[in-house]
């Protein structure tokens, strides 16, 4: 595959392809002049006030996708939307305009037709072609422009199919609005199209490792295959619900998290949680199994205990990791499906008491965890009212908030971080009886 520097390099190679040819063909000589090739905008070919030339001017007028290659291969990541699982090519047409240019009685024409007849004799812009237009000698290499040194690397001739030139007619009213486009007067022209170009990422992928048997293998040497055994529980382990303590439906600092599930017996349980946004990867052991609450093939409880550093408020993803022996006793990893969890920030200095300044307003300090990260918006709601904190005093574990015109009285609070409120309900009750609100509040004097 080519890098992104190849459709300088189909550029380039065309350029060459162009100039040898009418050297070789001794075009100077039929118009009594000499001739040269540019790949420049039209309305820069002819400087202003300048005289025109006699020359070829090559110009890069369109890149459309290879209808070909085009679904050829998807770009692929995982969940994470991070890690790459394919480096899907970048399928290129490229579309060019071949002018030719003179200020002498026919020299456009006899260069247009030189031009095209060599294309046509080109249909494919070989390998080695290639080679001899993007490698130069090392004689010439250190004369030559920084950015024609640097089109060795493009990669063009390696690339898994070859360029293909072929010419593309276009209707006066196509031509018209190209030239008016370029803001250039209509020169002799003729457009053609180089196909195809594949880009490809050079970013490292994530490749599975080869299969070395289907399933066991006898005694004859023969492969067993895959065993079918139908049946509705699930032989991995499978996670359905992720359950907070207390009837929360967000974890908190501290809190013992349960995964309810299947098959979740094994040895050396964890659990991996994953944040994306802060790019973080934590493996947790998974708690002793407690019964009759927590058997080990249904739950799998893990700790937060002391991970007020590690783990900011925010999602999570939750994985169950275990060893189980198969069907010939022999130990393998296994791993179930990830789940999502809110963790959330507590509140831990509530209730308080503040009393209220000369202006009406109150200012109260709020400690929490987890600590704050970097990029991380926090405010406290008051009652229904939202507060933002006070730039001075702040630190990562706390945070001061001036309340304006604050109204005297009890009020709930909560902390959002990120749009993640600390939790304010009881949720731990049983019926008949009703939600209530903790205490969790700010009483303003």
């Amino acid at each position: 595959m080519s890098t992104a520097l190849a459709i300088a390099g189909v550029t380039a190679v065309l350029r060459d392809l162009l100039n040898d040819g009418l050297v070789n063909r001794n075009i100077s000589g039929v118009v009594g002049t000499s001739v040269t090739v540019s790949v420049l905008a039209p309305d820069r070919v002819v400087a202003e006030g300048g005289t025109e030339a006699s020359q070829l001017n090559l110009f890069l007028y369109a890149v459309t996708p290879n209808q070909g290659w085009r679904n050829e291969g998807l770009p692929t990541r995982d969940s994470t939307g991070r890690t790459r699982l394919a480096n899907a090519p970048l399928a290129l047409d490229l579309h060019y305009l071949l002018s030719a240019y003179s200020g002498g009685d026919l020299h456009a024409e006899i260069l247009l037709g030189y031009a095209m007849q060599l294309l046509h004799e080109t249909p494919v812009l070989t390998r080695e072609a290639i080679r001899t237009a993007l490698n130069p000698s090392p004689l010439v290499a250190p004369d030559l422009p920084p950015a024609l040194r640097a089109l060795a690397d493009a990669g063009l001739a390696e690339q898994l199919e070859m360029v293909k030139l072929t010419p593309q007619y276009l209707n006066n009213e196509e031509m018209s609005k190209l030239w008016t486009a370029t803001q250039s007067t209509m020169r002799p022209s003729m457009a053609y199209q180089a196909s195809v170009v594949l880009i490809e990422s050079q970013r490292p992928a994530r490749t599975p490792l080869p299969v070395l048997t289907r399933g066991r293998v006898t005694a004859t040497g023969r492969e067993a295959g895959v065993v079918v055994q139908p049946t509705l529980e699930p032989d991995v382990p499978l996670l359905a619900a992720v359950r907070p303590p207390l009837g929360q439906p967000v974890a908190g600092i501290g809190d013992a998290v349960a995964l309810h599930g299947t098959r979740l017996e094994g040895t050396a349980r964890s659990v991996l949680l994953v944040n994306d946004r802060f790019d973080i990867a934590l493996e947790r052991p998974v708690l002793p199994p407690q019964l009759p609450d927590r058997p080990a093939t249904t739950v799998a409880a893990f700790s937060l205990a002391g991970q007020q550093d590690a783990l900011p408020a925010g999602l999570y993803r939750a994985t169950l990791r275990l060893t189980r022996p198969d069907a010939l006793g022999v130990d393998r990893a296994l791993q179930s499906n990830p789940l999502l969890f809110t963790l959330a920030p507590q509140i831990n200095n509530l209730p308080q008491t503040v009393a209220r300044a000369g202006d009406g307003s109150a200012t109260l300090t709020i400690a929490f965890t987890p600590a704050l990260r970097t990029g991380q918006r926090a405010t406290l709601v008051v009652g229904a009212r939202e507060v933002a904190p006070l730039a001075a005093g702040a630190t990562p574990t706390s945070l001061q908030f001036r309340i304006a015109d604050a109204a005297a009285g009890v009020h709930l609070v909560r902390l959002r971080i990120d749009g993640i409120d600390s939790p304010i309900v009881d949720m731990d009750y049983e019926a008949p009886a009703l939600p209530s609100f903790l205490n969790r509040t700010v009483e303003v004097t």
